[in-house]
This record gives structure tokens, sequence and C-alpha cells, in this order.
């Protein structure tokens, strides 16, 4: 895979993050997680930023380490090995995840499909990363 490829894979996933913006807004979190215990409700936020984190890392080391994972050292097949591994559970989650009742607006059918794209895509970019 092109140096080029890595940026634009790069760009992709960082753009994930404009959805994950919206989804505790689109999702109520506030209100539905308000009757949970405190500790749950904290637990909850922790873990959507290591989600972050660990896009926003994914992300940002495809853009400026874009050449040095083009030339597939054992270090670069091991990070889209990572890659490959969380995109595809994500991907693989689509189809379980209840997400049809919350898609109310063309806006948002569209958004989850462009999504399902992105998920599939950096899942097939990163394998071929690991396989090339």
């Amino acid at each position: 895979m092109t140096s080029q490829m890595f940026v634009v894979l790069g760009i992709l996933q960082l753009g994930v993050l404009f959805a994950s913006a919206l989804v505790p807004f689109q999702l109520s979190w506030k209100e539905d997680l308000a009757p949970l215990p405190k500790l749950h409700r904290q637990l909850f936020y922790v873990y959507g930023g290591y989600v972050v984190l660990g896009i926003v890392t994914l992300g940002l080391i495809c853009i400026v380490a874009a050449d040095d994972l083009a030339e597939g050292s054992l270090l670069a097949k091991a990070f889209c090995t990572y890659g490959m591994l969380f995109w595809g559970v994500r991907l693989s989650l689509q189809a379980v995840l209840e997400a049809k009742p919350f898609l109310t607006t063309s806006l948002l059918k569209l958004g989850y499909h462009a999504l399902t794209v992105v998920f599939l895509l950096s899942t097939i970019l990163f394998g071929i990363a690991v396989f090339n």
C-alpha cells in the first residue's frame, strides 16, 4: 500500500470522529444514563473516551507515519494488524447493533451507511497492508 493511501485512510478514520461526537446527543445519553449509578455513567464516558483515543491514534499515525507504514516493516504490519482487527470488529458490530430506531432522518440513515463503508474500507485497507 502506498503512503498516500495511508494518508487517505487516516483522514477517513478521523472523519469517523464527527459522527462519534454526535452520538451522545442523538442517543440522549444524559437523560438515558441518568438512572444509572454515578460510577456506571462515568465508566460509560471513560470507555467512549478510550474508543475516541484509539481512533485518533490510528488516524494520526496513518497520516504522520504514512511513509514508514508503506515500507511494511514488522512494526508497520503489527500496527496494521491492530487497525484491521479494530475496524473489523467495529464492522461486525454493525450487523448486531440495533440502530434502526435511532435513524429517524435521511441524513442519519445516510451517515450510518457512510460509516459502514468507512469501517469496511478501513478493515480492507489495513488488511491489504498486513498481507502484502
